[in-house]
Formats: structure tokens, C-alpha cells, sequence
């Protein structure tokens, strides 16, 4: 068990505890760098994939994890972003780098636009505007056809970087490549923002919003800097989904996108950037390790391959519902158990995760 003795109020802001949880950080990334030679064009994929979720995730993370509120309604700012980029590159001539981070702007902007008015609900009413935000927004691509294709939807160019082409097909080990930069600095500036007053607000309002107000926090403002934090990095995930994808319309940020976002952060865990990527990972790989047993099942009973309609969302729904009730910290939630068991073994008690009410009394009635 490592012990950290903390002689400033510096240590409770620190990137890292300690220099060995640093080290470990470092040669993961390290990994991730090389991944590319180390794995097939498919997997490498996948590995893509599984980033543009997490970047996603996160976005989602900052404002139910962090700031306590329900959102069904990502898929549509997914969307925002991936058109916004698309539509700066080939109606406005911009650069990538210019236009991807404008994406995530506009995204952010949209997500202040849609919290102003909803900063006074909770719970599940906050989570119906969302979803009809997320509904409204399938219908809005469809009726902008002009602008944004309609149902035929549009083509992502090739990326272009200083002359370097970056495309998903024809290069993907660079297309990872970028997606890692995106990430890394996605993950910089989330930890920032805990770091920062701003985050401890989040935090305040997520578990009180009766405390927070009586200590100065402005709640309708937090409320409303969190949704745009997150639409924004959603905006740029959904910029790289695009790209990812090739070719997208109003069918590739359905509601079941929102809702998968949403699953996928509970079963990762709420609360940390872990849970984000611990989700993606299952997001990103559960179609294929489902279209792999179906093939083996198939040739194993000589039926060939069946495909089921809904089985993905059905093992989806069955693996949240067993999270919710034997692990509600998700996986990560899981993993911090298992690691604080053998750090402290043998004086571990299971009482130390007891869950706690994440209510005061004062708000039961709310």
C-alpha cells in the first residue's frame, strides 16, 4: 500500500498522486503510440473506434458525472459537431485545423442554448427535454436537405494537415494517430476543469444543489457552462465520427446513440474518466465479440450464421441491468475494490463502499 503524505493543498490538485501512478500513465501511452504496428488494419479499427466513444464519453461524463445531469439528448450535438466540420471544410474552404475546433464550438454553443432554458429541471424531466432536443434534431437534418444532404446524407473529405493526407481507409494507423492527440488532450483538459474552481462547482451542484447555493455557487450558470463543456467535446467527437464513418446522415445520430452514450458511462462507472473508457471499450467491441459467438455458435451447430434483430441492444440492456444491481459503480467502480482489497488486505471490510444517499434531507421534497 502506497501511502501519499500531502503538505500542501497543491497535492489535492495534482495531475497524478504520485510519480509511479505517472509512470504507469506514461508507458500507456507509450503503448498506445505503437499500437498501430502491433496490431491488423481491423483492430486498428477498433482501436479508433473505441477512442472517438471515449472522447464521447467523456463529453457525457462532465455533465452526468460530474455535474448530476440526466442528458438523452447527445446523439444530437454528435451530430452538430460532425456537420459543422464537414460543412466549414466544403462550404466555407476552411482547413481541418481550423474547422475541427470550430465544430466543437458550435457544438458547445448549442448546448448553452438548449441548458438556458432548461436549467430549472431535474432528474427526469431534464432527461425528456434532452431526448426531445435529441428527436427534434433527427428531423431538423432531414429538413435542412439543402444544407445538410437530407436522408442521402453527406461525404467527409480527407483529412489535410499540412500536406499530410490522413484518410480511415487508405491510412488508418494515421487516422488513429489523430484521434490519440484528440483524446490525450481531451482527457488535459477535462482534469483541468476538475482541477479548476469551476470543477469543485460541478461537484457542489451534483451532490447539493440547496449547499451549492448557499455557498455562492451560481447554480443556473454552472448548470449551463457544464452543458457546454460537454456538448463541445461531443461536437469533437462527433467531427471524428464523421470522418470515421465516411459517409453519414440523420440515421448515424439516432436516439439509440444517445441512449447507448448513456448506458455506456454507467456501465464504465460516473464519475471518472476511467468509467468513459471502460465503457467504450465494451461500446466498441461488444458488436464484434457478439457477431463472433453468433459465427461460432452457427458453425458449431451447422445452422450457419443467423443474424437476430435486436440482440446488440438486448445484451447491452441485460449488461446495464446487471451492473445496476450487483455493481452500480461500474467497472471502474469494481476495479477500485479489487485494488483497495489488496492494498489493504488484510484489514479490508466491504462496509469502506457502502453506498450513500446522494440526497440531504432538505432536498427530499424537492
Amino acid at each position: 500500500m502506497r501511502t501519499v503524505f500531502k503538505t500542501s493543498y497543491d497535492a489535492d490538485i495534482n495531475l497524478f498522486r504520485h510519480g509511479t501512478q505517472a509512470a504507469w500513465y506514461m508507458a500507456l501511452l507509450v503503448l498506445a503510440v505503437v499500437l498501430p504496428f502491433l496490431l491488423s488494419t481491423f483492430a486498428i479499427g477498433e482501436a479508433t473506434n473505441m477512442l472517438i466513444w471515449a472522447i464521447a464519453g467523456m463529453g457525457l461524463m462532465i455533465l452526468v458525472g460530474q455535474t448530476g445531469q440526466a442528458s438523452l439528448g447527445h446523439a444530437a450535438f454528435l451530430a452538430v459537431g460532425c456537420y459543422a466540420n464537414v460543412l466549414l471544410q466544403e462550404r466555407l474552404g476552411l482547413p481541418f485545423l481550423l474547422s475541427f475546433p470550430l465544430a466543437g464550438v458550435i457544438a458547445g454553443l448549442a448546448g448553452v442554448l438548449i441548458a438556458i432554458p432548461t436549467t430549472k429541471l431535474h432528474g427526469i424531466y431534464l432527461a425528456i427535454a434532452t431526448l426531445a432536443v435529441s428527436i427534434l434534431a433527427d428531423d431538423v437534418i432531414v429538413l435542412a436537405e439543402p444544407l445538410t444532404g437530407g436522408v442521402m446524407g453527406l461525404y467527409a473529405p480527407t483529412i489535410n494537415i499540412f500536406g499530410l493526407e490522413i484518410d480511415r481507409y487508405v491510412n488508418p494507423d494515421r487516422f488513429y494517430w489523430l484521434t490519440l492527440v484528440v483524446t490525450v488532450l481531451v482527457i488535459l483538459a477535462y482534469r483541468n476543469v476538475l482541477r479548476s474552481p469551476l470543477g469543485r462547482s460541478f461537484a457542489a451542484v451534483r451532490d447539493s444543489e440547496v449547499s451549492a447555493k448557499a455557498m455562492g455557487v451560481n447554480v443556473a450558470r454552472t448548470k449551463a457552462t457544464a452543458f457546454g463543456i460537454s456538448t463541445a467535446i461531443t461536437g469533437l467527437a462527433g467531427a471524428l465520427m464523421g470522418h470515421f464513418a465516411g459517409i453519414f446522415n440523420n440515421e448515424t445520430f439516432n436516439i439509440i446513440i444517445s441512449i447507448q452514450l448513456l448506458l455506456m458511462i454507467v456501465i464504465g462507472g460516473l464519475g471518472s474518466i476511467h468509467g468513459a473508457f471502460f465503457g467504450a471499450v465494451v461500446v466498441a467491441l461488444l458488436p464484434q465479440a457478439i457477431a463472433i459467438s453468433r459465427d461460432t455458435v452457427g458453425g458449431l451447430l451447422g445452422t450457419g450464421s443467423i443474424a437476430i434483430p435486436g440482440l446488440e441492444q438486448a445484451i447491452f440492456g441485460a449488461i446495464l441491468i446487471v451492473f445496476i444491481l450487483f455493481e452500480p459503480m461500474g467497472i471502474y467502480g469494481r476495479w477500485v475494490k479489487i485494488r483497495t482489497y489488496f492494498e489493504l488486505f488484510p484489514f479490508y471490510r466491504r462496509d469502506m463502499f457502502r453506498r450513500q444517499k446522494s440526497y440531504l434531507k432538505t432536498e427530499r421534497m424537492r
